[in-house]
């Protein structure tokens, strides 16, 4: 029997260790508590460097987003400048017109007579052939009212656009053997006016009307003491589509002679014209007084409206 305090030095035996006690269970709690259920901490995201593809591929879509702004505030831009400058210039056209009309209204009294109706007038290739032609003055009739001075399909045609004034003068050739009277009527009309009487007078091919002309002026004791309306041979009416101002001019033969087939001078001045007045050259004379007086009354109008922008 060994000693007590003593260690046995035959064969050892392990005892059964008993096992220790559990806890019972309570009540909705399990016999072992889980570990908490906290969510696994992310993985750390391993530093790279963009790819040259990809830093190339961002800029790309970063400067084609900057250019499609940077287009849309261009084009809005322009198109507002477009619509405001369109305003800016069609208001700039009215006021411009409406002072070219009003100075040409009043050039009845503000220009002299000898500028509006030269003493001699040189219509250069403005004969028959393209040859140069000379006109005289015969003599200038008062200004006036247009009572009288027209056919009256052709005063029927031109009543709409109204009469300011009637300007007229007679002239002859350098030869003394045809008679024009030129005149320039002035109206009252605005410019949308004029353009309607465009359309009508094309519309209604008066043009070519032979009750539609206008009527000469007769100077007793010159060479175109006889010019009457039987005498008329060729004539033309030009209305103006930049001023409120109809110019016109009607020929015959100075030596007082009829003329049973008058012709427009457009007609009259075209090749192989056969008629009395194409022979003769009364087309071109009508024709080529119109055309000169025009051009006098529009230089007339420009110096005018030049003299005015200068002392302003």
């Amino acid at each position: 029997m060994a000693e007590i305090g003593s260690v046995p030095t035959g064969p050892t035996s392990t005892l059964p260790v008993p096992p220790m006690p559990r806890r019972p269970p309570t009540l909705g709690m399990p016999a072992v508590p889980p570990p908490p259920n906290y969510p696994p901490p992310p993985a750390a995201r391993p530093a790279t460097c963009p790819s040259p593809a990809g830093r190339a591929a961002r800029g790309t879509v970063a400067a084609g987003v900057c250019l499609v702004l940077g287009a849309g505030l261009l084009g809005g831009a322009a198109v507002g400048h477009f619509v405001g400058g369109d305003t800016a210039a069609a208001q700039t056209a009215r006021e411009d017109t409406a002072l070219t009309y009003a100075d040409a209204r009043s050039l009845w009294h503000s220009v002299p007579v000898d500028t509006l109706f030269p003493p001699t007038v040189h219509g250069r290739g403005a004969g028959p052939g393209g040859a140069d032609r000379t006109w005289i003055r015969i003599g200038v009739a008062p200004d006036s009212g247009c009572d009288g001075a027209f056919d009256p399909a052709l005063a029927a045609a031109l009543a709409p656009v109204g009469c300011l004034r009637l300007l007229r003068a007679t002239y002859t050739d350098a030869t003394s053997s045809s008679v024009t009277t030129v005149g320039v009527l002035i109206t009252r009309a605005d410019p949308a006016s004029m353009a309607a009487l465009r359309g009508t007078w094309t519309a209604r091919h008066l043009d070519g009307r032979t009750d539609a002309m206008p009527r000469p002026v007769a100077f007793p004791g010159t060479v175109a003491a006889g010019f009457g309306l039987a005498q008329r041979a060729s004539w033309t009416v030009d209305i103006s589509d930049t001023l409120p101002v109809i110019g016109y001019a009607v020929s015959g033969f100075a030596d007082g002679r009829a003329v049973t087939d008058p012709q427009p001078a457009a007609a009259a001045t075209t090749k192989g014209a056969t008629s009395a007045a194409a022979q003769a050259g009364l087309g071109h004379d009508a024709k080529g007084l119109a055309s000169a007086i025009e051009h006098h009354i529009r230089t007339d109008v420009e110096q005018s409206l030049h003299r005015k922008g200068t002392a302003s």
